[in-house]
């Protein structure tokens, strides 16, 4: 791990020299498989929804048993697809250090499949999660700016959304036929899009545009570091950027993806990677690396995909 952050922070530039200097806490490194996955994420969710739904039952009587196992089946089952196409993740909401999980099964899928180097690949995702808890030690108070973004998006929502939470099941299943039928017609949308309002989109724009930084970033980063480090990194993003777009995937398969919104996730790194290296064109390394520097520094979503803009802003 330690050889790993070494060669993050040469690629990264300036940014990391915080972390040279302090020595963080970059957190576990744990090789799991897709059960471990799925745990780890159910107590990150726990910590991060927990104060909500608290707040939100307040003046409401406690849901039934029926109520709550239904709507921890419906958790577990998106968990459980889920847990079969992520690779690798770095969480700073679970219980104690922050923790990055490597889903062996997946990445012996994916090298496999793709007919990748083993060593290189593995690598290779590494120092994409690498770069994630490196970010999150290089700007300590990005985590909780996050959390407390999206737990106040979820309480909005939630609360606004009661009328669907008892609306009578036909109407359920007709949000649900909607979704499927725009994920078939190839919409990016997910079940979230049907419910919220147009204030709760401009937030919900707003943190995705944070999640497109930090992903985009990454993805850069593990590219940044080179033949020097990964031989073969040109073939991995190659495959790895075709098996992204579902060349020779089932139709289920790319249908699947949409419903569970992991289209636009992968949306994300792309825009994302795109601001990336327009800013560091523009900017230069450490111009890039003001983004770390404080919540008012991130990119909004028209910065995203207009990099100029947050350059304009940051940098006059």
């Amino acid at each position: 791990a330690g050889a790993r952050t070494e060669r993050v922070r040469d690629a990264a530039g300036r940014f990391t020299r915080r972390v040279r200097t302090e020595q963080p806490d970059l957190g576990d490194v744990r090789v799991v498989d897709r059960a471990t996955w799925a745990q780890a994420n159910t107590r990150s969710m726990a910590a991060l929804t927990d104060p909500v739904l608290a707040a939100l039952t307040q003046d409401r009587p406690v849901e039934s048993a029926a109520a709550r196992l239904a709507g921890a089946a419906e958790v577990g089952g998106l968990l459980a697809l889920l847990s079969s196409k992520v690779l690798g993740q770095f969480d700073p909401y679970g219980p104690g250090r922050p923790s990055l999980l490597l889903v062996a099964p997946n990445v012996l899928a994916a090298q496999q499949s793709l007919r990748l180097d083993p060593r290189d690949f593995r690598l290779w995702v590494c120092l994409h999660e690498q770069t994630h808890a490196l970010q999150f030690a290089t700007a300590p108070w990005l985590a909780d700016h996050l959390a407390g973004r999206l737990c106040a998006l979820l309480a909005d929502v939630t609360s606004s959304s009661l009328g669907l939470s008892r609306a009578p099941l036909r109407d359920k299943l007709a949000l649900v036929g909607r979704t499927v039928l725009d994920a078939v017609r190839g919409d990016l949308t997910t079940p979230l899009d049907q419910v919220i309002g147009p204030e709760q989109k401009r937030e919900l724009a707003e943190i995705t545009a944070v999640m497109a930084l930090l992903e985009g970033h990454a993805d850069v980063m593990m590219d940044a570091v080179g033949r020097r480090v990964v031989p073969t990194v040109g073939t991995i993003r190659a495959r790895f950027e075709k098996r992204r777009d579902g060349e020779g995937a089932p139709r289920f398969d790319v249908v699947l993806r949409r419903i569970l919104g992991m289209d636009a996730k992968l949306a994300q790194y792309r825009d994302g990677a795109a601001f990336v290296r327009a800013v560091n064109a523009d900017v230069g390394r450490d111009g890039l690396n003001a983004v770390w520097t404080a919540p008012e520094n991130l990119p909004s979503s028209r910065e995203i995909a207009d990099p100029r803009a947050w350059v304009r802003r940051v940098h006059g």
